[in-house]
Order: structure tokens, then sequence, then C-alpha cells
């Protein structure tokens, strides 16, 4: 942390106090539900979503800052950090960057305080990595309104969630918008419980009017500006699997140093000791690329670089499988057992190369930006 200015190192040093104070005791009991208490403890320290602007409830933080906050979070418990990632980063961030007025008034105090999630709804039946195949359409009315209609399915936190921010096409293409999932007109067709027991809903939408302050993005250049905006997603994504992991070594450290084997400590053997090292190096390097990208980011006023955060998230998504997986290996059978907390990472990591873009779109994007650009100089980034 020596290269973070005062206000940030007093802001983490804030959040570590909340994560020890009043969170840890409660990581890994939340079984799938949102966490809400600790969402509210981080809120009532003004630590939540620090990066909205202070008149919604924030501190006027960067991108940068949010995710200092999700590690911090996320080395103690690993569910609410992805909450905390996911109202900081993903739905209610698109709010406050193109929303109108009355959208940002309306969805994103309740966030800020801990009340309120927004989710994100992009993935259809037919539609997934292709989201140019969507359904889900807009048709403008002659009042200046928007009628939506269509489904998505692996929507996370609906059952959490007043809105969502929903893909859609418009009659002059992709954009964005916020939906009340309340409103007349969206039904849910089922809830699913994946394998780290959240659960991720498909909801249909038939005739549902959308007030034009709700319309967020439309049109190429302005969707073109959500897309360049969802690189904050994905390099959020990628600290959420770094964070992950130190939980998981954490764990792993702990009990070897306590496990004694053979008449000694097994941290000392010296097997034992190569594999905290390969572990520690795999993350170390995720945390430079990841962290790398978002001060650069921030200090030049832009979104991350494609290229760069395809790399962060699709390196983060396999070393946090890596890593959690040599960490149950270190503690064995208790590790392998219902409830403790490494099983249940075991199972949560194995989305991170699924969600906010699948391992092999990140390939691709990295592949084709090679070829089309050549190698890039680090001394550039």
């Amino acid at each position: 942390m020596s290269s973070l200015s005062t206000d940030q190192r007093q802001y983490v040093k804030s959040v570590q106090d909340v994560v020890e104070a009043e969170i840890r005791d409660r990581a890994f009991s939340w079984n799938g539900e949102t966490p809400w208490a600790n969402l509210r403890a981080l809120a009532g320290k003004d630590l939540l979503c620090a990066n909205f602007a202070p008149e919604y409830g924030g501190r006027g933080f960067g991108e940068f800052e949010a995710m200092l906050a999700v590690e911090a979070v996320g080395r103690v418990c690993p569910d609410t950090a992805w909450f905390v990632y996911t109202q900081q980063m993903v739905g209610p961030r698109a709010i406050e960057m193109f929303g109108s007025e009355s959208a940002k008034e309306t969805y994103l105090p309740p966030v800020a305080e801990g009340r309120s999630h927004i989710a994100i709804a992009i993935s259809e039946p037919d539609a997934g990595s292709d989201v140019g195949s969507m359904n889900t359409t807009v048709t403008e009315t002659d009042d200046g309104s928007f009628v939506l209609n269509g489904e998505k399915i692996w929507v996370g936190g609906v059952p959490a969630s007043d809105a969502a921010v929903v893909w859609a096409k418009f009659p002059d293409g992709l954009g964005s918008l916020v939906l009340d999932l309340d409103a007349p007109g969206v039904e849910v067709q089922k809830h699913y419980r994946n394998m780290a027991n959240y659960t991720q809903t498909h909801f249909t939408i038939a005739e549902v009017e959308i007030p034009e302050e709700n319309v967020l993005t439309r049109g190429r250049e302005g969707f073109k500006q959500q897309l360049k905006a969802l690189n904050w997603e994905r390099l959020g994504s990628a600290v959420v699997a770094n964070s992950w992991a130190i939980c998981a070594l954490d764990h792993a450290l702990s009990y070897a140093a306590e496990r004694e084997q053979f008449g000694q400590p097994i941290a000392d053997f010296q097997g034992m000791e190569w594999k905290f090292a390969d572990m520690l190096t795999e993350i170390g390097v995720s945390t430079a690329i990841a962290y790398q990208e978002a001060v650069r980011a921030a200090n030049a006023g832009t979104s991350p670089d494609r290229l760069a955060t395809s790399m962060a998230k699709l390196y983060s998504s396999r070393m946090v499988e890596r890593v959690v997986s040599e960490a149950v290996q270190t503690v064995g059978a208790r590790a392998y057992q219902k409830g403790h907390p490494l099983e249940y990472l075991f199972r949560l990591v194995r989305g991170r190369r699924i969600a906010a873009g699948t391992d092999e779109i990140q390939r691709n994007t990295i592949a084709r930006t090679l070829k089309k650009e050549g190698i890039p100089s680090m001394l550039d980034r």
C-alpha cells in the first residue's frame, strides 16, 4: 500500500477495520443469501459505493478505489466481496455513468445505503457471448416512452433486487435501460441455484413501458461507450478472483501451520513451502496485471484497455481455480466436506471463467488484438 495516496490508504484501512470488527465473524455463513448485514455495516461508515458521486451517497472516488475495497473485503468474506463488486462496478455504476439525473436520484442512494441491489440482465436463452443475437427489443411510442419485450436468463441477485439494467435492441441498435422488476409484465419463470448456491433467474418481459429517463444508452456511439465501461466490470471481476485466491491461501496457511504430521507442522515441509510459494506468485502476477491497468486508466481518465482487461480477466479466472484447488489439497479431507470454507470456495470460483466474459471470449480478444497490433510494449502500460 506504500504507493497509495493518504486518502486511499485511509479508505482501505477503514474498510479493513469494518471487515475485522463486523464481517469476519459472519464470513462463509450466507449460504447463497444476500449479506445485507455486512453491506449495511460498510454503508454505515460511508464505505460502500465510494466511487459514486457524493450527491448519490458516495465519496467521489474512482474505480481503482472501488477495486481496493473489493480486495479488502474478499480476503475475508467472498460473498460480501461479490456484492460490493456488483454494487460498485456493475449495474448501479452503469446508471451513474449513463443515466439521467432522475434515474440516478431514484436508484443510487438506496444502493449506497445498503438497502437495495441492482441486477444486470444481458444473457438470453439463445444469446450468451453473442450479444448481437439477443431478441429482447425496445420500441419507441409516439409520446416518447418505450416498450420493452423479451426475456433474460442467468440474472444474478434478482430476489434481492429492486431493478435491473437490461441490455436490449433499440430501433437504432443495441442499448441499455433500467427496468423495475416489480413492473406489470415482468414475470419470473424460474429461479435456478448454481454450484455456489447463488440464485440466477429467468424472467420474461411483456409490453413493459419504460420512461425515457430510464434509458441509459442507445445507438452505435452510446453503446460503444457502455462496452468500454464494461472493461471496468471485467477488471473488477479479476480483483474479485484475486481476493478469493488470497482468502484460500490464508486458510491453507493457517491450517498448515497448526497441523502436525511426522513430528512437525506440515507447513515446514519443503514440498508445502514450494506449493505456497507458487500460490503466492500466481496471486502476485494476477494482482499486478489488474492493478497496473487500473492505475493507468485512472491516471489517464479513460476506460481500461480492452487487451489488458481481457488478460487480467483470463489469467485471474484460471489462477483462482488453481490456487483454491491447491488449498483444498493442503487441508485434505476436512476441506472436502460440506460447510468448510475451502469446499465452498472450490464451487464458487468456477463461475469466474464464465461470468463477465468467458475464457474463450477473452482469448479471442487477446489473439485478435495481437494479430492486429502486434506485441504491446509493457513500458507503455
